[in-house]
């Protein structure tokens, strides 16, 4: 059990950001729009898009410095927070020009995006957030920092790939308003509990920086959930990569945050598969992902959010509790679970669609 004295460090960071977050979000909106980053489904075609009137987007805005004003507040000025923030400001700049092309219909090159997304995670990474080690499921730890794969350290190696991983599979899973910063949100704060629980002083930058980004997307939740108000766009890849480096700042909590992301990384994964069994490119969009699929079957945006949010709050609330072999078996359990769902939803929804052709 934490000691309540200690949840201080925790509750004062999250409160900090969720007012600041909330309080930019307000303030923006207005101009926002005279920006003209507004996503109008008549203009911007996408696939995936299912509101029906222009709605404000660029939410990545108060997102981003909801933490950054909370950050300067609770985190150290070192190495890796500069770090952190200056390539979580790439990744809002280039989300925000993607936002306003979206505006005019156009987009930035997924393989652009993809590319800076490299970059960011080279920076981050090149400040010393590695993941140096895991716990292994038979006992002990598995070290990668001397292994090389070329010119660089394994540990390196799969942090990069983990932090472009999270900000590509978070930026597919706002389908619906509030589901992503609900997932972000629930993830954040069970990292933080965790990181409170292994060091109840609070003191570590992963800490800190967890609560941090917990608060953020609750102060935009407040604007994001059904009907939205203002849409997360692209240039909300900031706020995924502060949650990436904050997952892997202590290798004991990756394995909790893949477990608690568990529905939505599973669900990138089939989607990525599906795309390119299908022979086309993985950066295609679709209408496919499971919360479309939720969606032909009739169930309501805010179902839909709810959904994802009660699976990652109770795989959450379990990593508590789990060793790192039962973390295992939990991760597959829901691999398991999620695939099954998918495949059979694909078939419920291709033979309503082929009844309806007939």
């Amino acid at each position: 059990m934490i000691p309540i004295v200690y949840l201080t460090s925790g509750l004062l960071p999250l409160v900090t950001a969720l007012v600041a977050t909330a309080g930019l979000t307000f303030l923006l909106l207005p101009v926002i729009k005279k920006l003209g980053l507004i996503d109008d489904p008549k203009r911007h075609k996408h696939p995936g898009i299912i509101h029906t009137k222009p709605i404000p987007r660029a939410g990545g805005i108060p997102l981003f410095f909801g933490c950054l004003i909370a950050g300067l507040f609770f985190l150290p000025v070192n190495q890796i927070t500069i770090a952190l923030f200056f390539a979580g400001f790439i990744s809002l700049a280039i989300g925000l020009i993607d936002d306003k092309l979206n505006a005019q219909s156009k987009d930035v090159s997924p393989y652009l995006r993809f590319l800076i997304q490299i970059l960011t995670a080279i920076i981050v990474v090149g400040s010393g957030v590695s993941i140096h080690f895991i716990t292994s499921p038979s006992g002990g730890l598995l070290h990668f920092d001397t292994i090389k794969v070329l010119t660089l350290s394994l540990a390196d190696l799969l942090s990069i790939i983990w932090l472009v991983w999270v900000m590509n599979m978070l930026n597919w899973s706002k389908g619906v308003d509030g589901q992503m910063p609900g997932i972000v949100a629930i993830s954040a704060l069970v990292i933080g509990l965790l990181s409170l629980r292994l060091n109840p002083t609070g003191s570590l930058i992963d800490t800190k920086l967890s609560f941090i980004i917990a608060g953020s997307a609750i102060g935009f939740l407040l604007f994001n959930f059904y009907p939205a108000k203002i849409f997360p766009g692209y240039s909300a890849t900031s706020l995924y990569l502060l949650l990436g480096a904050a997952a892997i700042l202590s290798s004991a909590k990756l394995a909790t945050a893949i477990l608690v992301m568990g529905v939505p990384t599973v669900d990138a994964i089939f989607t990525i598969i599906r795309r390119i069994v299908s022979k086309r490119s993985p950066f295609f969009h679709d209408k496919k992902h499971l919360h479309h699929l939720l969606l032909r079957l009739g169930y309501s945006q805010r179902q839909i959010a709810l959904f994802y949010w009660c699976i990652s709050a109770i795989v959450g609330i379990a990593s508590f509790t789990l060793t790192s072999r039962s973390k295992i078996f939990a991760m597959i359990m829901v691999i398991v679970i999620t695939v099954g769902i998918l495949l059979f939803l694909h078939i419920v929804t291709r033979n309503a669609n082929e009844k309806i052709s007939s």
